[in-house]
């Protein structure tokens, strides 16, 4: 399969984009009772919605704090992946830190872009001169009113496939 068109496809249409959304529920099952949802894709951005459900609340019926994260660290692993070659790289989550705001009482949203540079300057140059490198990334959560609820620090290792070594 190749994974990397039907990105593209849903970039394009909204039934490919609600495709990949099934998809991805799929294969990160962990996820499906936070509804994260996929609502906007491009080559270089993702927007990415956590809905304000029940499953999703804390005591207080806001958006509950690991809830939060997860949006955080999916919006920015997901970006991650679609701009890396899957075939070629593989990341970890190393570090995730979260401060939060404000109590999140509607559904939360977060946007995380890069850009071709940073990616160079970030990510190609460094491994071509060591086996794994360590990305800072950073990706604001708001509301549906405009209040910034979360902001989500994240540490990603990535590294080739060819230097994976998956015996000792």
């Amino acid at each position: 399969m190749d994974l990397e068109k039907y990105l593209v496809k849903a970039e394009k249409s909204p039934f490919n984009l609600w495709l990949l959304n099934r998809f991805m529920l799929r294969l990160i099952p962990f996820n499906i009772p936070h509804k994260l949802w996929i609502t906007s894709l491009d080559g270089k951005s993702t927007t990415i919605r956590l809905p304000y459900v029940r499953k999703n609340l804390n005591h207080l019926k806001g958006l509950h704090a690991c809830a939060l994260a997860t949006l955080a660290e999916y919006t920015i692993g997901f970006t991650l992946l679609r701009n890396l070659s899957f075939s070629k790289y593989r990341i970890i989550l190393k570090n995730i830190t979260v401060d939060y705001f404000y109590q999140g009482k509607t559904t939360g949203t977060a946007t995380f872009s890069v850009q071709e540079e940073w990616l160079e300057q970030n990510v190609f140059v460094p491994l071509k001169h060591s086996e794994k490198i360590d990305v800072e990334c950073e990706v604001k959560v708001y509301d549906m009113a405009g209040n910034h609820l979360a902001t989500g620090k994240t540490i990603w290792q990535i590294k080739s496939w060819e230097a994976v070594k998956t015996k000792v």
